[in-house]
């Protein structure tokens, strides 16, 4: 999740040779066996009564946790049984990363934020979106309450912590603009993922989750200053379901079912946040309930659920967001946009 500014995800085809062999060694796997390779693009169809449900691989953006408790809903509630579908939940992260993964052909949805899509299209890889989980990023940027440090104007000649590459530093980068401020005044550090530097004061600002840093920091008793990307303007598509352009034209029926019984695991989640919360332990033995919890009922309202229907994605949103891929210059050349994302597979 870490790069360079406008080094976004770069897929190179010649990546998927090596992530043939890569992906079917995921970490935390929770169903029988890795699919063969090319069996995400083999044309099928769900599986009617008395027949064997088709196998289908998702590969999450991150670690196994509440961010993902519609995936596992859909699981639980037999959602994906139903549609005839037999899906493996496997957990992503730097070392697997969803976008070249699915882009290889081993694996048939991934999620990863929604500029990914449009960097990868630049490059030649055809993904499309096919809806959206997060409506409303979770992405902030926090300081402690004693810092004072409350807007962005604030950050001048303090240290602020960046991730490097994706939406993370996406969104960071066009806050500040949007801030008038100048960035060569603030002293940017890039950040791994221990709170340690923020909690004790070396690092005056920390980029994270506002359901998930930012929890962490207050189960640790620490008050905090959480500075929104929508103050200033800002409003990219987090999480977002993509598949290649190839398995939706060769298989519209299984992007459909699987659309629709995810759909409806996260419509679950959010009417029983705590249950659903609940379900991610099955998939992780390193997750505390409680603060599980506490992310899903944080995530709820970023969901928009009163948006029907839910993971409805808007032209306008994309456009929006290209618009600042081009002008961070993290995109190199306009993509068409209506070409990077459908809602067909929602209805």
């Amino acid at each position: 999740m870490k790069k360079i500014i406008g080094s976004a995800v770069v897929v190179v085809l010649a990546l998927a040779a090596v992530l043939l062999g890569a992906c079917g060694r995921s970490p935390g796997s929770t169903a029988a066996g890795p699919a063969s390779p090319g069996a995400a693009q083999e044309s099928s169809k769900p599986a009617a009564t008395g027949e064997e449900p088709k196998k289908v691989i998702v590969r999450l953006k991150w670690v196994h946790q509440a961010q993902f408790a519609g995936f596992y809903a859909a699981a639980e509630m037999g959602y994906y049984r139903d549609a005839g579908l037999d899906v493996e939940i496997r957990p992503g992260g730097s070392d697997f990363p969803a976008v070249q993964i699915v882009a290889s052909g081993t694996e048939h949805f991934g999620v990863t934020g929604a500029d990914q899509i449009l960097l990868a299209r630049e490059k030649g890889v055809p993904l499309k979106a096919i809806a959206v989980i997060y409506r409303e990023t979770p992405f902030v940027l926090f300081s402690l309450k004693d810092s004072g440090i409350a807007k962005v104007e604030d950050f001048i000649g303090r240290k602020v912590g960046v991730k490097l590459g994706g939406n993370e530093e996406l969104t960071y980068r066009a806050m500040v603009k949007n801030a008038g401020v100048d960035a060569g005044k603030i002293e940017e550090i890039p950040m791994k993922f221990d709170l340690s530097p923020l909690l004790s004061g070396e690092i005056h600002v920390w980029p994270g989750y506002v359901i998930n840093e930012v929890l962490a920091a207050q189960e640790q008793g620490h008050e905090v200053n959480i500075i929104r990307p929508a103050d200033y303007g800002i409003n990219f598509y987090a999480d977002t379901l993509f598949a290649t352009e190839s398995l939706i034209e060769k298989d519209p029926e299984l992007v459909r079912s699987f659309v629709q019984a995810t759909m409806k695991g996260w419509r679950y989640a959010v009417e029983h946040p705590e249950e659903a919360a609940s379900f991610g332990l099955k998939y992780a033995d390193n997750l505390n309930l409680e603060h599980e919890v506490n992310m899903m009922l944080s995530s709820v309202p970023l969901l928009k659920p009163e948006n029907l229907p839910l993971g409805k994605m808007d032209g306008s949103a994309w456009e929006s967001l290209q618009e600042s891929l081009l002008e961070l210059e993290f995109l190199k050349s306009p993509q068409n946009v209506e070409d990077a994302y459908t809602n067909e597979f929602l209805e």
